[in-house]
């Protein structure tokens, strides 16, 4: 499944236009639009300047969620760090090899969001990881479209430069699984009283950067169901005996 690359909330229609242009030209097929502002638009197609086969094959949904439902590795990117939630952060020369890899082992997106305001945390609650691309701090102003271009560039580039890597025995788990193991273990955090002093999502987050980073297949999210089943049940018999 080639990767996904995922414009969320595109204000501007000549930015999806250019986005696809930039695709194309760093070997790119797969745009996914959510909730565009305006698509198909006449500005998206001029300014696709031939790239007009990936505007005409893009998918548009409704949310995140649904776009990236079935990606095993699903990575975020920002103009700020926002280490206060504790995502892993790489730039996109380092997190392009793991880009290729997921690629192979069931799907791999990579996320942009808005152009004024960029993704939000629910967006990034999505999201395994964070892509930050270097930039002058004194001057951190890329627009949509160059962004997509700087992470295509070096998936390319990865691709040219490294050894194929060998297929992952077992494909990743997608994004939905995950959102549904998260949801199971806050029912279980819940029912045990295991709470985050400050409130709030903030456990969960942390929580879900774990399973981001472990690389889950299937099997080993269910065995994690499958413990967490266990406990409720264990619960429930100890909570109706004498």
């Amino acid at each position: 499944m080639p990767i996904r690359f995922v414009l969320v909330e595109t204000r501007h229609p000549g930015n999806i236009g250019a986005a696809a242009r930039a695709l194309k030209t760093m070997g790119q097929s797969e745009l996914w639009l959510v909730a565009p502002a305006a698509f198909p638009h006449a500005e998206a197609t001029a300014l696709a300047s031939g790239a007009d086969d990936l505007l005409a094959r893009a998918r548009v949904v409704p949310t995140l969620a649904e776009a990236v439902a079935d990606c095993g590795l699903v990575l975020g990117t920002s103009a700020r760090l926002r280490t206060q939630y504790y995502w892993p952060v790489e730039s996109p020369r380092a997190a392009a090899p793991r880009l290729l890899a997921a690629e192979r082992a069931g799907g791999a997106a990579v996320v942009f969001g808005t152009e004024r305001t960029g993704l939000s945390n629910a967006d990034f609650d999505l999201c395994h990881g964070l892509l930050h691309i270097p930039a002058n701090p004194e001057y951190e102003s890329l627009n949509l479209a160059q962004a997509v271009q700087i992470v295509a560039y070096e998936i390319l580039c990865a691709g040219d430069a490294a050894p194929r890597a060998a297929r992952r025995l077992a494909p990743l788990a997608p994004v939905e699984e995950l959102e549904r193991l998260r949801a199971h273990l806050g029912e279980v955090l819940e029912e045990i009283d295991f709470t985050d002093r400050r409130g709030g999502p903030h456990l969960l987050r942390r929580l879900a950067r774990i399973f981001g980073r472990a690389g889950l297949d299937q099997q080993e999210v269910n065995i994690l169901r499958g413990v967490l089943t266990a406990v409720q049940a264990r619960r429930r018999r100890a909570g109706s005996g004498p």
